[in-house]
């Protein structure tokens, strides 16, 4: 009776150990396969950007009658209004006015003026196409603009989950109607002084004297 019990216990030692050792052993390719994905797909991404630059690249060159300006964000936009008129552009928490068209890279309408509307943004405190967000604060008002987004700059590897794809490089145009300040901001700013009118430094007031009861005088 012992020596069963004994041949049992060995036995099911035996299958545990094996158990555990196969799932150790299961373990380490997963290890290196993620290792791998990830250079794997950054060396992706590195020439998925290359070559939609490269696209982008062509376009500026294919029309030479165009001034194009690069930035250091990485995307390229060219003037078709300019405003040499207005120095201010928008900064964080102002509210800008705009209409905007999307296209995509071969110039075919993907959103038009008209289906989408006016638009109306927080300056970098709302969601927004990451290029916009930093092509906007470079905009001043009347002017219309067309920037060229690489995809990482537009929406991405998922595109906008209707009829931008992933990985999509865009035309955008915009013109930037208005913008005006944070309210909150201007809440905290002191009134404005007329032109050529110096403020007066603040007099404490005299404490008021008491009024002389004249019944009893």
């Amino acid at each position: 009776m012992n020596y069963l019990k004994l041949s049992i216990y060995t036995l099911l030692f035996t299958v545990l150990l094996s158990s555990c050792k196969h799932h150790e052993e299961a373990r380490r390719p997963i290890s290196r396969a993620s290792g791998s994905f990830m250079k794997k797909s950054a060396d992706r991404n590195k020439k998925l950007v290359a070559n939609e630059e490269d696209i982008i690249k062509k376009i500026i060159k294919s029309n030479p009658k165009v001034k194009y300006y690069a930035t250091p964000k990485g995307y390229w936009f060219s003037y078709d209004e300019k405003n040499v008129n207005e120095t201010a552009a928008p900064r964080k928490g102002d509210i800008a006015y705009f209409n905007m068209e999307v296209k995509d890279i071969k110039n075919n309408i993907i959103y038009s003026d008209s289906d989408l509307g006016p638009q109306t943004y927080y300056v970098d405190k709302q969601d927004i196409m990451m290029g916009l967000r930093d092509g906007i604060k470079r905009m001043r008002k009347n002017e219309t603009v067309t920037f060229l987004f690489p995809s990482h700059m537009a929406y991405g590897y998922h595109g906008d989950n209707k009829k931008i794809g992933p990985n999509e490089p865009l035309i955008v145009t915009i013109t930037l109607r208005n913008f005006v300040p944070d309210p909150a901001a201007q809440t905290a700013k002191p009134a404005a002084q007329p032109s050529g009118v110096t403020p007066k430094p603040a007099v404490a007031k005299p404490a008021a004297q008491a009024k002389k009861d004249t019944l009893t005088q």
